[in-house]
């Protein structure tokens, strides 16, 4: 199966758990793409001692999960392309749709 989840909160506990549930996934052998837009796209700048972000991200891309980031939220916030969050657009967002058998929305 194909899941699609968008991301739009930078809240720790929540993005920790949709990166929980992508790597959950993944192992399951499901093929997921994670989509970042709004406050989502600040992923890289959150540090919380109990919702390591960091880990969940790390160990998602490690199992072959693929992640988007909103070109216009990221410059909205003065922020560049990285290699967590490639610059995207709504029409990468449309075709995860698309091409996904279910989509998730956290935030």
């Amino acid at each position: 199966m194909r899941f699609g989840i968008v991301v739009s909160t930078n809240e720790p506990e929540t993005v920790w758990n949709a990166f929980r549930f992508g790597v959950a996934s993944l192992k399951a052998g499901h093929e997921v793409k994670v989509f970042l837009m709004s406050k989502g796209v600040e992923i890289e700048d959150i540090n919380d001692e109990k919702y390591n972000v960091k880990e969940q991200t790390g160990s998602f891309i490690e199992g072959k999960g693929q992640i988007l980031a909103c070109g216009t939220c990221l410059k909205s916030r003065h922020k560049g392309e990285s290699n967590v969050c490639p610059i995207s657009t709504m029409k990468d967002l449309l075709k995860l749709v698309e091409e996904s058998d279910k989509v998730l929305t956290f935030g």
